[in-house]
């Protein structure tokens, strides 16, 4: 009863050619199928990210912590200004 017979196939396509017309169909499917390759390598670096037990984040934050520390432990002669406060003033 609930089945798909190869007549609902063929509505539903006479149906797409019928609202989008016949020129537009394969840009759609075109956009379409760039939209899901872009989607699975998205999903695919999300996974690969979550390997490694680190957020991503959480590297960028140790990253600027690390950056901003001086390598030979004394004092930087310049100070760290954020560039927000370097427009205010």
């Amino acid at each position: 009863m609930g089945a798909l017979k190869p007549w609902h196939l063929i509505l539903v396509v006479v149906v797409l050619v019928i609202l989008f017309g016949s020129k537009k169909l394969p840009d759609a499917a075109r956009s379409l199928g760039r939209s899901m390759r872009i989607f699975k390598a998205e999903t695919k670096a999300l996974s690969e990210d979550g390997k490694d037990g680190k957020d991503a984040t959480t590297d960028k934050a140790d990253a600027q912590v690390t950056a901003q520390q001086p390598l030979d432990g004394q004092a930087s002669a310049k100070p760290v200004v954020d560039p927000v406060q370097r427009q205010q003033s």
